[in-house]
């Protein structure tokens, strides 16, 4: 069995070698952090196409459909009322542009609440402040082994790796 960067377990390492081993295993970590963050937008992105190509064909089928509304509800107004068939086609159309106006209010209201809410400036400034304080960060102190002692849990190690 061996460490990382080649050198057997129970072998005494130089403070450089752990540095070297320790920024080695951090660099791979971001890297897999990274190829992780990746295929996860993937997925992301993925799944966002297949959402927005199902509305689409639901709005599309919407759209389609509203010609056949508006004259089942004509002609309901018409059995309903027995008033002339143009009139009723007029109220039709003044439902329709009654919901549309209805529509576009809430559009606006949710397109000002988005332009106002600064989502992605937060997430930047939160990981620039994480950023921040892991560079200033600085290792807990170890204490230091008398020389004549040598540590128990790497003798442990070697014995039960070899």
């Amino acid at each position: 069995m061996s460490a990382p960067d080649g050198s057997p377990v129970g072998a005494e390492r130089s403070i450089g070698q752990l540095f070297a081993s320790a920024t080695t295993e951090l660099s791979a970590l971001v890297h897999d952090e990274i190829a992780l963050a990746k295929a996860q937008l993937k997925q992301d992105v993925k799944r966002g196409a297949v959402s927005g190509g199902a509305f689409t064909v639901a709005g599309a089928v919407l759209v389609f459909s509203l010609p056949m509304l508006n004259f089942a509800l004509a002609y309901g107004i018409r059995t309903w009322s027995d008033w002339n068939l143009a009139i009723c086609f007029l109220l039709s159309f003044a439902a329709n542009v009654l919901v549309a106006v209805v529509l576009a209010l809430v559009g606006v209201a949710f397109a000002k609440k988005a332009k106002r809410s600064q989502g992605p400036q937060k997430v930047a400034a939160s990981v620039k402040e994480t950023a921040g304080v892991l560079q200033n960060a600085k290792p807990h102190p170890r204490p230091e082994l008398p020389q004549d002692r040598e540590p128990v849990a790497i003798e442990a190690v070697a014995r039960s790796s070899s």
